[in-house]
């Protein structure tokens, strides 16, 4: 060719007229393209002679124009094993296996070529391992060089394909080797039969497999976006499966492993349904919430315990067709064990459950306090032997039997004999009481964050054991309302190892370190205690604010706590162990003080987020008792300072009238004048005479201070208010005694009910109980303890009307 004879000539033309250093890279390059278009002719000559030489089915299959023969094991002999194949050809783009015309077609950017075999056949063979997405291949050759060359060239090739440009020239010299990345972008459709059959990968490969971020796209709609490991879905991921209609998907956005969902997740069904909680082999398993708020169909709420894709274990279930909820056990999607069911009536009851059914005894409370113990048909109807207590006390024991039309017809005795204590006590009966182990309802969160601890507090299992949250479309962002955790840029997460360095054994430190955790969003703690928030006003909000739940409530506060004390004293170990070795570790356990528990370090931080719930079930099981308080708080409060300490029969040396300032008015009272009747004057009444009309004035710090029981939400704060009242009470009287005072029982009582009747803090009842049962147990028994029983005695004369006996 022309072409080529010109760049022949042109160095040696260069060359003679001009002796000149400067020229020798114009002749290099010249040399590299004489030796481009040289090997480019040889391929082209090699190519076309393949073409004349096979049939013409494969010429269809393989011929284009860019493509070029690069070798042919005709040419250096190879073997593959397995045998099915008798050649293999290596083109620029494609490595092809050939089994007659039948053509097996690989492309290089799929293709990985092992060089570290080193097994040798029986036979002495040289072996050289080709990988693909779908089946791996062996090359041998008895000759050594022979191995060494096809693995460089298909190398050096594969390496081409990828960079998408050939080398200039061709080929270097042999030896000199340019390996392609093991993990590199890919592009594959899968035509074995698997799950992954006619779906489309592309994305991070490494050795035939997907392996890194990829995409998988199957022709029926089905995609699948995320993290992959050695081939198979592990880590996180998206994947849109389609329903039988096409025109629907259900939207899993999950952990997985193995190929497999594992852990947390959440699916948005096609239904508009959506799950949130943890699977396991591609089933719900373990904690989750499923819920359906379509305005379409009946809304429902299910939060609880799954088992292989069905509702097994502990569970609540809110519906709206009937304004009901259930708190108990089922098994495989029914209500089957001990079961509670409020009702937006008022009644309640609590019962066995067989298959979603009713069996056996249970116990009924009315909307109107009316409660029956005894036996019910399958439709929570009474029917039996059963023992039923009125509101007002009488009882009425025998056998009952209730229709939906009929009405209730009973036979029975009648009695009349009922105490005023038993009769609240009846009223206040509480469900649940030994009958769900708290310990056992919940278990599916703690194992989850039991299992975080095990791996070591590492990142990266810490959405999959505690959840994310990933953004959505504006209509399924509604119903995502209880997500539990921020699924945030990982440039944006602490590592827990480093969060853990700001431990130490000191109260003030601790609390003020779980307090931030608490607030943090991706901190552990904070997504285990907004789960537990999840739960409990899944449980006792809305249809469960109801006071026979309250034991059920209260104990479950403790109890996530203890919890949490736990878990936090796994981290302080964790910590210590990493930063310090495990000797030191135990070392630290020995040195923490006893103030150092779940009363002290978790419940402040803890309360704040599950009072306005808790606190309400206080208040309405202490409805009754704080309305004949207030009542008696009313009449208090008509009489002044002077009349009330009179009253309460507070010994007159203790009163504390000198601190009170009197207005002008109050000093010089104003009476008639005889001169001019309808002008009033002063009369010097003595000063002291005006103290009778005066109101809120005396012990005014005390009862200040009183109030402030209503501004925290910490036992241990509120105790130390109660403290703090007591020692204003005694300062006042001490400094109107001039001389220290301590008061005894006779004078604290009427003086702290002076002080309670001037604080008026509304539900002081609910407060006393709410104190009492979340109190450290290190209190009881102290003057913390003894000053709240004195307070609980002044709220009990005050509400029963039996101040009158200080008289």
């Amino acid at each position: 060719m022309p072409q080529c004879r010109h760049v022949q000539q042109r160095p040696l033309i260069i060359r003679f007229l001009v002796q000149d250093a400067t020229l020798t890279d114009s002749i290099t390059a010249y040399g590299r393209l004489q030796t481009f278009i040289s090997q480019a002719l040889d391929e082209a000559s090699q190519t076309k002679t393949l073409w004349s030489s096979v049939s013409s089915k494969l010429v269809v299959a393989l011929c284009t124009p860019d493509r070029r023969l690069q070798e042919d094991s005709k040419n250096i002999p190879v073997t593959v094993t397995p045998g099915r194949y008798d050649r293999v050809l290596v083109f620029n783009d494609l490595l092809v296996f050939l089994q007659g015309n039948e053509p097996h077609i690989c492309d290089l950017q799929t293709v990985w070529v092992d060089t570290t075999v080193k097994q040798k056949s029986e036979l002495n063979n040289f072996v050289l391992r080709i990988v693909t997405p779908e089946e791996e291949l062996f090359l041998s050759t008895k000759e050594q060089p022979h191995q060494v060359l096809w693995c460089w060239k298909v190398n050096q090739l594969i390496q081409q394909r990828l960079e998408g440009t050939r080398d200039f020239p061709l080929w270097g010299k042999t030896g000199e080797s340019n390996d392609p990345p093991n993990s590199r972008l890919s592009k594959y459709t899968y035509r074995n039969e698997g799950r992954f059959k006619n779906a489309v990968y592309e994305g991070d490969m490494s050795w035939g497999k997907p392996h890194g971020k990829g995409t998988l796209k199957w022709p029926n709609g089905r995609n699948h976006v995320g993290d992959f490991k050695f081939g198979q879905e592990d880590g996180f991921g998206i994947c849109l499966i389609p329903d039988s209609s096409g025109d629907r998907y259900d939207c899993y956005k999950c952990h997985w492993r193995n190929g497999a969902i594992h852990g947390y997740g959440i699916c948005e069904y096609a239904d508009e349904s959506v799950y949130k909680g943890y699977f396991k082999d591609n089933m719900r398993h373990g904690f989750g919430i499923l819920e359906n708020q379509t305005s379409t169909t009946t809304s429902w709420k299910y939060t609880g315990t799954w088992d292989r894709d069905k509702r097994t274990g502990y569970g609540v279930w809110e519906s709206s067709d009937n304004s009901e909820r259930y708190i108990g056990m089922w098994q495989e999607n029914q209500r089957h064990g001990l079961g509670i069911v409020l009702l937006n009536t008022g009644s309640c009851y609590q019962g066995v459950f067989n298959a979603s059914k009713l069996v056996g005894s249970g116990i009924l409370i009315t909307e109107d306090n009316n409660l029956y113990e005894g036996e019910f048909t399958e439709a929570c109807l009474l029917s039996g032997k059963g023992k039923l207590t009125f509101a007002n006390g009488f009882t009425l024991e025998g056998t009952f039997n209730k229709t939906a039309h009929s009405g209730l017809q009973t036979h029975g005795v009648l009695s009349t004999g009922c105490s005023f204590q038993d009769e609240i006590l009846k009223k206040k009966f509480q469900f649940g009481a030994g009958s769900f182990p708290v310990e056992e309802r919940w278990q599916g969160i703690f194992e989850q964050f039991q299992k975080f601890l095990e791996s070591g507090c590492k990142r990266e299992a810490e959405e999959s054991f505690l959840g994310f949250h990933v953004k959505s479309s504006k209509k399924m962002q509604k119903s995502q309302e209880y997500l539990y955790c921020q699924r945030d840029n990982e440039k944006d997460l602490g590592q827990t190892e480093d969060i853990m360095k700001e431990l130490s054994l000191e109260l003030k430190s601790l609390q003020s370190y779980v307090e931030k955790a608490f607030n943090t969003s991706h901190h552990p703690l904070k997504k285990v205690i907004k789960l537990l928030l999840v739960v409990f006003q899944a449980t006792y909000s809305g249809l469960g604010a109801n006071f026979h739940l309250l034991s059920m409530a209260q104990e479950e506060i403790k109890y996530y706590a203890k919890k949490l004390w736990e878990f936090f004293r796994a981290l302080l170990a964790l910590k210590t162990e990493k930063s310090s070795g495990p000797l030191s570790g135990e070392n630290d356990e020995d040195e923490m003080s006893e103030d150092l528990n779940p009363y002290t370090v978790i419940l402040p931080a803890m309360l704040p987020r599950f009072h306005p719930d808790l606190f309400m079930l206080y208040m309405l099981y202490r409805q009754q008792e704080d309305a004949l308080y207030w009542q008696g708080i009313v009449r208090l409060g008509h009489l002044t300072d002077t009349k009330l300490l009179e009253f309460l029969d507070v010994q007159k040396q203790l009163w504390p009238l000198k601190d009170v300032k009197l207005t002008p008015t109050q000093a010089l009272p104003l009476t008639k004048n005889p001169a001019n009747p309808n002008k009033a004057q002063p009369t010097p009444y003595p000063r002291r005479k005006r103290y009778s009309i005066v109101r809120h004035k005396c012990f005014q710090s005390a009862t200040e201070c009183l109030q402030k029981i209503i501004s925290t939400v910490d036992p241990k704060e509120k105790l130390e208010i109660i403290l703090k009242t007591y020692q204003e009470i005694e300062k006042t009287v001490s400094r109107v005694v001039s001389k220290d005072y301590k008061l005894p029982m006779d004078d604290l009582l009427p003086l702290l009910i002076y002080v309670v009747s001037r604080a008026g803090i509304q539900h002081l009842g609910a407060e006393i109980h709410f104190i009492q049962d979340l109190m450290d147990p290190s209190n009881r028994g102290g003057i913390n303890d003894f000053l709240l029983t004195a307070l609980e005695s002044c709220y009990e004369h005050i509400q029963k009307d039996e101040v009158r006996l200080f008289k």
